[in-house]
């Protein structure tokens, strides 16, 4: 379901520009519709027929994204298995400090090689209601200041919904545009529609290597951007923006923690407005790859503060319960839950 079937559909309820705001306001705080509305003068009360039918209404967009299990972390997260109207079922993540992390498609067609999510490949794109859905369904568990666009799927691949709801969330959702974090393997069309958006999220890039070739060896269907270009892309978009780009890299071992990968990163990176979040990798069933020792982990972001550029070392939230992209997912469907 798109947001804008669900304005056509309040506006034919009788709703003026005013009404549907505040209705979409008082759903995106996951508070009842009718929130407020009972205190406003008499010419902005609501009509009948809208009123009428907003039992009906908060039923259907409760069910966009219902809450199949939940899945508490050691580290203050907590791993979301969301049901769809469908039967599919996508992850969300309640991040420590007031976040979310939701997805934007069942599956992915980038097909990283280091990902649980891409295994399955593409099976369907998310409308933006079901999108704006994960929002409201973490805040019924827990207050949301930030929403983080890094949960299964590849956003540039669904540009409109993704746009759509991120429009709604930075607008009526009452989310910070900087703390609307769209994350990408990076993709032209994002660089060329980011700038023009109403709301302009920050952006996370996922770069993994400075070497083209084994970039296209570990995403495989990524649009052939070549590292060097993607950080200048990103640059490009900070300076746009105002808000630093932070540039992804899953850490794999004897992959790409050679020192020649990550002092060439740094020497792009000098000067730039940006960060740098590296990723241990998280154990995947069946993967070849390996994380990196603690010691390895702790000299690759040394290097890089050595060089005067913010880097941080982040596991995935939610590590002791299927923490990486799609592992929650894919044990469900393994254990016959979805």
């Amino acid at each position: 379901m798109r947001i804008e079937f669900i304005r056509e559909r309040l506006a034919a309820l009788g709703a003026k520009p005013d009404h549907v705001r505040r209705i979409l306001a008082a759903w995106l705080a996951a508070r009842p519709l009718d929130a407020g509305a009972r205190r406003q003068p008499a010419e902005h009360c609501l009509p009948r027929a809208l009123r009428e039918a907003l039992p009906v209404l908060a039923q259907e967009w409760a069910a966009l994204a219902r809450l199949r299990s939940q899945h508490p972390g050691g580290d203050g997260s907590a791993r979301l298995l969301v049901g769809l109207t469908d039967g599919q079922t996508v992850e969300s993540v309640l991040l420590p400090r007031e976040g979310v992390c939701v997805s934007t498609q069942v599956g992915c067609a980038v097909g990283c090689s280091f990902c649980m999510t891409g295994k399955s490949g593409l099976l369907r794109q998310l409308g933006s209601a079901e999108i704006v859905a994960q929002l409201v369904l973490a805040r019924t568990l827990r207050p949301v200041k930030k929403i983080v666009f890094m949960g299964m799927g590849e956003p540039a691949h669904n540009l409109d919904a993704v746009l759509e709801a991120i429009t709604l969330m930075g607008s009526e959702g009452g989310i910070a545009h900087k703390n609307l974090v769209l994350s990408t393997v990076g993709d032209r069309r994002v660089f060329d529609r980011l700038p023009q958006a109403r709301v302009r999220p920050a952006l996370a890039l996922s770069l993994h290597t400075t070497d083209p070739v084994l970039r296209r060896q570990l995403l495989p269907k990524a649009p052939a951007i070549d590292p060097d270009e993607l950080v200048a892309l990103g640059e490009d978009y900070a300076r746009t923006s105002g808000y630093p780009i932070q540039y992804q890299w899953t850490l794999l071992a004897g992959v790409n923690d050679g020192d020649a990968d990550i002092d060439r990163i740094a020497g792009w990176l000098e000067g730039k407005y940006a960060m740098m979040n590296f990723i241990p990798f998280n154990p995947v069933d069946g993967s070849p790859f390996r994380r990196p020792s603690p010691e390895r982990l702790a000299e690759v972001v040394a290097r890089l503060r050595r060089r005067r550029i913010v880097a941080c070392l982040r596991d995935s939230a939610g590590q002791d319960v299927d923490g990486g992209c799609g592992q929650l997912r894919a044990r469900s469907l393994s254990d016959g839950l979805v």
